[in-house]
């Protein structure tokens, strides 16, 4: 049986779509309103639940020189006024046991990045500040190694979890999507997110830097959805081509409106 999680007003793996999206990483104040503004807009018109995503620090870039975020302090304190002046959740990436309490001061969701899914400390701090931990399916991981880590979390205090879906490395560089995990996790009572965005990344793609396939993000959140995905991810952004951070696989706000409507006509007709 699905758990429900309950966040502000509405249930992630109720009947209606949940979406969390933003941009990569926190860049300006100026680009994080822009984004929230608009993605409250549209999914309010939808009616889907929104969760504000933007990642204070991204600490596993391919190179020293990446671009990584604007650090804890000032990347929090951004997400703190976009939570007042939009009344939304958020969602944010923690890396290390000891920024666990200090993200859910402002964080709703934190989540745990693909690479650190099985830090078992990482793990056991993000559970005890009692916040919904979304766990991030390792692209090295099957569908059903989930369990183990999901016990983690459980077995610290806190039962309110959720599982995205990534892809798994195929061959070098490159990433697939294989459905049947969505209903596979799902069988062990977690709500599953689909990562449409980071699912179309080509890691490494660039040498000293990923690369991506954005025009495959439509096929891929539309597929999830259709396989019963309870809530969909994507990384949202102005201007994909200027941004500092992953902006191969970002869409744009145009894109953003495109796939939203029609992944919530598939998410209604399937559920």
């Amino acid at each position: 049986m699905l758990n429900k999680v309950r966040l502000k007003d509405f249930e992630i793996g109720g009947t209606t779509l949940t979406i969390m999206a933003g941009p990569c990483a926190t860049e300006s104040k100026d680009i994080s309103f822009k984004t929230a503004e608009f993605l409250k807009n549209l999914t309010s018109k939808l009616n889907i639940n929104f969760i504000f995503k933007t990642s204070y620090d991204k600490a596993n870039r391919s190179s020293i020189k990446s671009y990584r975020g604007l650090g804890i302090q000032e990347g929090l304190d951004i997400l703190n006024q976009v939570k007042q002046e939009f009344d939304l959740p958020i969602v944010t990436d923690i890396h290390a046991p000891q920024e666990a309490q200090l993200a859910s001061e402002v964080a709703d969701i934190l989540q745990i990045p693909a690479f650190l899914c099985r830090q078992t400390d990482l793990l056991i701090a993000a559970a005890k500040t009692g916040k919904i931990v979304n766990i991030k399916k390792g692209q090295f991981l099957a569908p059903y190694q989930m369990e183990s880590i999901a016990q983690k979390v459980i077995e610290s205090g806190n039962s309110n979890i959720l599982i995205t879906e990534r892809g798994v490395t195929f061959g070098y560089n490159n990433l697939v999507s294989d459905m049947r995990s969505i209903p596979i996790i799902q069988k062990m009572g977690y709500p599953v997110v689909f990562d449409a965005t980071h699912s179309v990344q080509l890691p490494g793609g660039c040498g000293d830097s990923s690369s991506g396939e954005r025009e495959f993000v439509p096929i891929l959140a539309k597929s999830a959805v259709a396989a019963g995905a309870n809530a969909l991810f994507f990384e949202v952004h102005p201007k994909p081509e200027t941004a500092l951070c992953d902006g191969a696989n970002m869409i744009n706000f145009e894109q953003a409106e495109s796939i939203f409507t029609i992944c919530n006509k598939i998410f209604n007709l399937v559920n």
